[in-house]
């Protein structure tokens, strides 16, 4: 089969398809032929080694200090299972599924093998495979950081970052939680996120935040960037500043001080992911709730170009890439 390598940390140009072995599943694994994948922002700073400096030594205690330990990236996948083990009783061969590979990557080959405790649900059948391979790594996240910001009917909800992987999904959950929905994002994206369903679309190159009058019960910052005070001073009192990246020591300090000096809080952490979550999402997709905002498509062979479309950091939503025909 064809996967992608990365031997070193670095450029997109230390990426490469090679011929590898087609893996056989445990007793406990299926195998499945992915149909496509996608060139995710946290496979590009797996790949890139770009790391906020305080996790940088744990992290690549983890990964791997001069390379990725597990060389196939790649952490989700739409395609069909093609071999089950001998004890796997949920999935057969043939059902059309979606899954994150999280940490165990794996997912820039032609097959891959996932445990049937994966987090892996049958696909959407009203999404194609390259949407379907967009959706778990970043509507996860956004779903875990909107529910632990107890976002509900007529709470007003900003989201910093509306046109990225996490924030097109953020926007689109929290309004079918039943939020007013303010998008922040370039203007080169503000008619992709009010198409996405935001009320209001703040560009953020044309005012700032500080100048804003509205206040807000929920702040999502999908991108780690935006600037915690102003969000914080545009809180309620109760109100949530949610964060979906590693900030820098510094950032993590500003928070905690301003979430010592009043009721408002700020909130980080890793965002676990569950087969459950990845359901609900698949109702919300099938109820017609929720779409992948695909930029743009690549072959398993243009991967090089991929990662680097993703490194000027100006995609909007998601950048797939094509593995297998259907056929």
């Amino acid at each position: 089969m064809k996967a992608v390598v990365c031997e070193k940390y670095g450029t997109p140009e230390v990426l490469h398809v090679v011929e590898a072995d087609k893996p056989a599943p445990k007793d406990n694994e299926v195998l499945v032929k992915v149909m496509a994948t996608t060139a995710n922002a946290a496979d590009a700073r797996i790949r890139g080694a770009v790391f906020p400096s305080i996790f940088n030594f744990p992290v690549k205690l983890a990964m791997g200090f001069k390379g990725p330990r597990k060389k196939v990236l790649g952490v989700e996948l739409a395609g069909v299972i093609e071999a089950v083990g001998k004890n796997v009783r949920h999935y057969h061969v043939g059902d059309e599924v979606f899954a994150s590979s999280g940490a165990a990557f794996g997912a820039y080959a032609e097959y891959c093998c996932l445990p049937e405790n994966a987090v892996m649900a049958t696909k959407p059948q009203n999404m194609s495979f390259e949407e379907a391979a967009a959706v778990p790594h970043c509507a996860l996240a956004a779903l875990h950081y909107l529910k632990k910001g107890n976002v509900d009917t007529g709470q007003k909800v900003m989201i910093y970052g509306a046109s990225g992987g996490i924030g097109t999904y953020a926007v689109q959950i929290a309004k079918a939680f039943g939020a007013k929905v303010t998008g922040v994002c370039s203007t080169a994206n503000v008619e992709l996120v009010k198409a996405l369903g935001a009320d209001e679309v703040i560009d953020y190159s044309r005012e700032a935040l500080s100048k804003e009058n509205t206040t807000y019960d929920v702040i999502f910052d999908t991108i780690g960037k935006a600037p915690i005070t102003a969000c914080v001073n545009l809180l309620e009192e109760g109100g949530m500043y949610l964060s979906a990246v590693h900030l820098e020591l510094s950032r993590i300090l500003e928070g905690i001080k301003l979430s010592v000096k009043s009721s408002k809080k700020v909130i980080g952490g890793v965002a676990p992911y569950t087969s459950e979550n990845l359901n609900f999402l698949k109702s919300l997709i099938e109820e017609g709730k929720l779409k992948a905002a695909i930029d743009k498509t690549f072959s398993l062979e243009q991967i090089r170009e991929a990662h680097a479309y993703v490194d000027t950091g100006h995609k909007k939503g998601h950048v797939v890439l094509k593995v297998n025909r259907n056929n």
